[in-house]
């Protein structure tokens, strides 16, 4: 965001001292697509509904026809979803009965018992995921779905759109339904727990959001956006956007095309394109042209690090302290899990293993290889670290169950002598490594290691190298693929 302000101040600068008539122009191609995790830019055709294309080198899905309708199918769950969302704030999730003494937890409670102990970030932390992000979430659809249904969409639907992309996985409604389910399985054996309407409230809410995605085809949207006939680039230069379509068998050189990060439009200069310039704004949702992250290995790095800093202690320092008439001791991650095995809850306790202990420990050892692997060049088993990179970024955040087991139960179990639980910092620590390697992970731009193995072209970047690509393309800005070409066309499969 910074980044755009800044370019917005400079933009306004030059105005005043600059022509700003059209002086060059670029081209908006039409069927062809990068992927997002090998940069191979191939040709993908017009998908039936319920199809889905492919990237023939490293597999991962480019694009996907959904067979519901545009707008009907995911404003109807959208609309489910606000109404579960509204009712969830004003109902509890259960009810814990010690002795006749009663307390009973929502979906608030947690966060605010973790600032009443001292963790005021951890729970503010917890609030959000849980809280603020799946209402924001559901509201940017709504609006979303309203200015695509718009005869003219409104320029704020693709800002709208690019948003809920960027924020959709910090809403871990179905991570938090997992917690529940932890702290549910502990709590059965201290006391009588009684499950209230939030609970299936809850259950509610993640089938219905999970619905909207279902049904929601992004790309259909996209397309009927009207590319601007103009694009302002780095200086402030105004520059005609002419459209190209690729389908037609002409298509610019490798090196000089970049995809938008948000809209996925392929746009393509009468130049080589830098790996991490400013190029302008993207003609369809405004966003900022760039042929590759920023800074992405020196990001990736400096956060990993930082994680795996914290990793230790998080394993080492209890996570909570669990009291029974007076008598407790503190309990860290592996002895939680070592609890639910020996309480015969093999398969929950398996879950919490693989969650809070594996999934942390195969995030920092995946990322470190694939932040080690463009040093060296080398095309060892890119196919499989680009399959290991989604993996990553799928499971990531599904390590907060810990975190949200804790701030139910410290919600709930506050009986004073009698029971009563207390969070530790293990738990930030453990909160921490989570948020960092998430983090981490979308610093990380995958693209590099093939760019580093020569398999994307020479592109001459501020920071690197120029090299010749391994196939030589002719001086010709327009290249004509032969039709033998293996990414000449995606087939589409149901």
């Amino acid at each position: 965001m910074s980044d755009r302000f800044h370019k917005r101040l400079w933009r306004n600068a030059v105005s005043f001292s600059r022509s700003q008539e059209p002086h060059a122009s670029i081209h908006a191609v039409e069927g062809l697509r990068e992927c997002p995790t090998c940069g191979l830019f191939q040709h993908v055709p017009r998908l039936k509904p319920g199809h889905l294309a492919e990237c023939l080198r490293c597999g991962c899905q480019l694009a996907r026809r959904r067979r519901t309708s545009l707008i009907g199918a995911p404003a109807a769950f959208c609309i489910t979803s606000a109404a579960l969302y509204v009712t969830l704030l004003i109902s509890s999730l259960m009810t814990l009965n010690v002795y006749g003494r009663e307390n009973t937890v929502s979906l608030m409670s947690g966060p605010i018992e973790l600032g009443h102990q001292g963790y005021g970030a951890i729970g503010v932390l917890v609030a959000l995921v849980t809280i603020i992000m799946p209402g924001l979430i559901i509201g940017l659809m709504a609006a979303i779905l309203y200015g695509a249904s718009r005869r003219q969409m409104p320029d704020w639907t693709p800002r709208l759109l690019t948003w809920y992309d960027r924020l959709r996985g910090w809403s871990m409604v179905e991570v938090y339904v997992l917690g529940v389910l932890v702290a549910y399985t502990k709590l059965v054996d201290l006391a009588l727990v009684v499950l209230q309407p939030g609970v299936y409230l809850l259950g509610g809410l993640m089938l219905s959001m999970a619905a909207v995605d279902s049904t929601f085809d992004a790309e259909r949207i996209w397309r009927s956006r009207d590319i601007r006939p103009q694009l302002d680039d780095h200086q402030g230069h105004l520059l005609d956007v002419a459209h190209l379509d690729a389908r037609n068998g002409v298509i610019p050189p490798v090196e000089n095309m970049l995809s938008c990060h948000a809209c996925n439009l392929v746009v393509a200069f009468d130049h080589i394109v830098p790996q991490e310039q400013d190029m302008g704004d993207c003609p369809r949702c405004g966003q900022i042209l760039r042929r590759r992250k920023p800074q992405s290995l020196a990001s990736a790095t400096c956060l990993l690090v930082a994680s795996v800093v914290f990793y230790l202690p998080a394993n080492l320092l209890p996570v909570m302290t669990y009291t029974k008439v007076g008598h407790g001791a503190p309990s860290t991650i592996i002895s939680g899990v070592i609890e639910l095995w020996q309480a015969g809850m093999i398969p929950l306790s398996l879950l919490v293993l693989f969650a809070s202990i594996t999934v942390p420990v195969l995030k920092i050892v995946a990322l470190t290889i694939m932040i080690i692997s463009p040093r060296f060049g080398g095309r060892w088993q890119l196919r499989y670290l680009a399959k290991l990179y989604r993996l990553v970024v799928i499971i990531g955040r599904w390590s907060m169950i810990d975190v949200f087991m804790i701030s139910i139960l410290v919600a709930v179990v506050h009986f004073g002598f009698l029971a009563n639980v207390t969070a530790d910092p293990g738990m930030v620590c453990f909160a921490l490594v989570v948020i960092l390697t998430i983090f981490a992970a979308e610093l990380f731009d995958p693209r590099g290691m093939w760019d580093a193995a020569g398999l994307n072209g020479a592109v001459a970047g501020p920071a690197a190298d120029i090299r010749e690509p391994e196939t030589p393309f002719p001086s010709d800005p327009m290249l004509r693929l032969p039709s033998s070409d293996p990414t000449d066309m995606e087939p589409g499969r149901p």
